[in-house]
């Protein structure tokens, strides 16, 4: 990564809002008059799909730069960060460092707390645990503790980067690790949660930053080491793994490790990154993992896309593209992978590149927050903002841990809708990316919204401004969105509100023909209009027909009677019209890709394909 000129940033700095010491960002204000819009009405399932735990970031490098800022900004990054007036972010990941041997970039080489004779120092890594704590007085939710490095010593090429822990000190390193956790706890700082390897297949052997090399073999090993060591000492961390690169590493490799003969007990949260720019098939994937280990995934990692899209680039970009990109990632997150966490790399970062206030192709999007990395030189400690930063606090300051996700179907082109039940109020996040204001009336199947009680916009122009409401009538709102923008809306329920099922015909993306009931579950057939195309889908997620209810077994679908509750029997409609088992996390698939009346329908495991897609009618 190449890094600017401190004379380039001091320039910009002029033109920067120079009140480095002021308190959190308030809302941009505006008066906005919403329209009624005429649109068909997308639909939020009656049924629950995932309870979310958390949304954060991490406190990886940065902080050791910020370790030399004057105190008072770095209580104002930690408010920008953990205050309900910032992010209010629900987790932050502390990096538990290796010692940083052999690192060539000193803020990436923090220091660990392993002397040389075996015992600890405590006074190790002040800008880290600086962070930590912050975090941890704030009331941040989850504190995540995360190794990127064992201690050198223990590594096959001494060094904090490249090579492996080796087989004789994978217990020394889980007694070390517990060691961390039981010290923090004596502060007063309770790890929650434990990933004690990350990004297993980068080795980073060239030095830039810390990283450790830990193969499919050896991964149920340093897990079911680390878990009895916290078992015998009666820890109530739990352990997120295996924090892989990618989806595709994580659904090929995860299956491998996981079912070792005693590693999933110890296993708390299945955790993986995107930076394979996953479709919609990978990350379906991702849940179907999940489901088959019985434990919830979390994306944990995601940073550095750019040049107009999700994957990755080298770019800086603080415009609302970047934050309308980062607002998808967490979109299909949240409504695809069916992920209960997620979580952004680094904060703050000081690759800005050329120019703090614009697009260009020497930073990287690394960061929420930048800042420039020539402040040494040039005393410069102004703040930098990106839209990613009022993006994920779109999500971060209203979804908090514990609502619940409902999927939602039927959305207009361009428009992406994620909703939750945050226990009396609904909250919506709705991404608009396109370039002209757009029409969305969204209906609620179940708890009907009695209220809208608040508009919060990032757009352009915006940050966080509070907008007008938008209309309410029988259960449905009705706005318009605004162009290129990302919109959370906060709703009172009704007290008592009964569920409503949805019902109608589903249709085929690639056939245009109807799913229908017969009795040995469902097959393809042209559409009529009959009974035997009319579905019902409830807030059990219960998906029934003409023939009974519909059930995913082992051997293959069939058609019930009656309901008992079953995982074969919950079916989640993912807003990209997948319909997926809940037993399996496979998707309903019309076999062999078929067009013909009578073609089977079964579960197969997601592909993203046309004959996976159903639409209601």
């Amino acid at each position: 990564m190449t890094r600017t000129t401190g004379a380039t940033l001091a320039t910009a700095a002029a033109l920067a809002v120079t009140a480095t010491l002021m308190t959190a960002p308030s809302a941009t204000a505006t008066t906005t008059t919403t329209t009624h819009a005429s649109a068909p009405a997308a639909e939020v399932s009656p049924h629950a799909a995932q309870t979310i735990d958390n949304i954060g970031a991490s406190g990886a490098w940065w902080v050791n730069d910020l370790a030399r800022f004057d105190p008072k900004v770095r209580a104002r990054v930690a408010r920008l960060l953990f205050s309900r007036q910032g992010l209010h972010l629900s987790s932050y990941r502390y990096n538990i460092g290796g010692g940083g041997t052999g690192v060539t970039y000193a803020p990436r080489a923090p220091e660990d707390f392993l002397a040389e004779d075996g015992t600890y120092d405590w006074s190790r890594d002040k800008a880290g645990r600086t962070f930590l704590y912050y975090a941890a007085r704030y009331g941040v939710r989850d504190l995540i503790g995360f190794v990127n490095s064992a201690p050198a010593a223990w590594k096959t090429n001494g060094k904090s980067c490249g090579g492996y822990l080796k087989a004789e000190n994978e217990q020394d390193f889980a007694r070390y690790v517990a060691d961390i956790t039981d010290h923090f706890a004596r502060q007063g700082v309770r790890l929650d949660h434990i990933s004690p390897f990350n990004e297993p297949t980068n080795s980073f052997d060239g030095c830039g930053q810390e990283g450790m090399l830990v193969p499919v073999e050896q991964r149920d090993d340093i897990v079911r080491a680390l878990g009895a060591e916290q078992e015998r000492r009666g820890q109530r961390t739990g352990i997120i793994a295996d924090e892989s690169t990618s989806t595709v590493k994580f659904n090929d490799e995860v299956p491998r490790w996981i079912d070792q003969p005693g590693t999933a007990q110890y296993v708390d949260r299945l955790a993986h990154h995107t930076y394979d720019n996953p479709g919609d098939a990978d990350r379906a994937k991702v849940h179907e993992t999940a489901r088959a280990a019985g434990i919830a995934s979390w994306s944990t990692e995601i940073c550095c896309f750019g040049k107009g899209g999700t994957g990755w680039a080298q770019e800086y970009d603080p415009t609302i593209d970047g934050g309308l990109n980062l607002s998808r990632i967490i979109y299909k997150d949240f409504a695809v992978a069916h992920d209960s966490a997620f979580q952004w790399w680094v904060a703050l970062s000081e690759m800005i590149g050329s120019d703090p206030h614009s697009r260009n192709d020497q930073g990287w999007n690394d960061g929420l927050i930048y800042y420039d990395p020539d402040y040494a030189a040039n005393g410069n400690q102004t703040l930098y903002f990106t839209k990613r930063y009022y993006a994920l606090g779109q999500y971060s300051r209203f979804v908090r841990p514990g609502s619940v996700a409902h999927d939602v179907t039927g959305l207009p082109a361009g428009v992406e809708v994620s909703a939750y039940d945050r226990g009396g109020q609904w909250v919506a996040v709705v991404n608009n990316h396109n370039s002209t204001d757009t029409a969305l009336n969204l209906h609620f199947n179940s708890k009907t919204p009695r209220a809208a009680v608040r508009a919060v916009r990032t757009s352009a122009e915006e940050n966080w401004a509070r907008v007008a409401e938008p209309s309410l009538a029988r259960g449905t709102l009705s706005t318009t969105l605004a162009a290129r923008s990302v919109t959370t809306f906060v709703l009172d329920q009704k007290r008592h509100s009964a569920p409503t099922a949805l019902t109608g015909a589903l249709v085929g993306a690639q056939s245009g023909k109807c799913l229908t009931a017969d009795a040995s579950g469902a097959a393809l057939a042209g559409c009529t209009g009959d009974a035997a195309q009319s579905w019902s889908y409830d807030a059990r997620g219960a998906l029934k027909g003409s023939q009974g209810y519909l059930t995913a077994g082992s051997g293959g679908l069939t058609a019930t009677a009656s309901f008992t509750g079953a995982a074969g029997q919950r079916w989640l409609l993912n807003g990209n019209g997948q319909i997926v088992s809940e037993a399996s996390g496979k998707c309903l698939d019309v076999s062999g890709r078929s067009t013909a009346d009578r073609a089977r329908v079964i579960v197969y495991s997601c592909t993203g394909g046309d004959n996976q897609a159903w639409s209601r009618e």
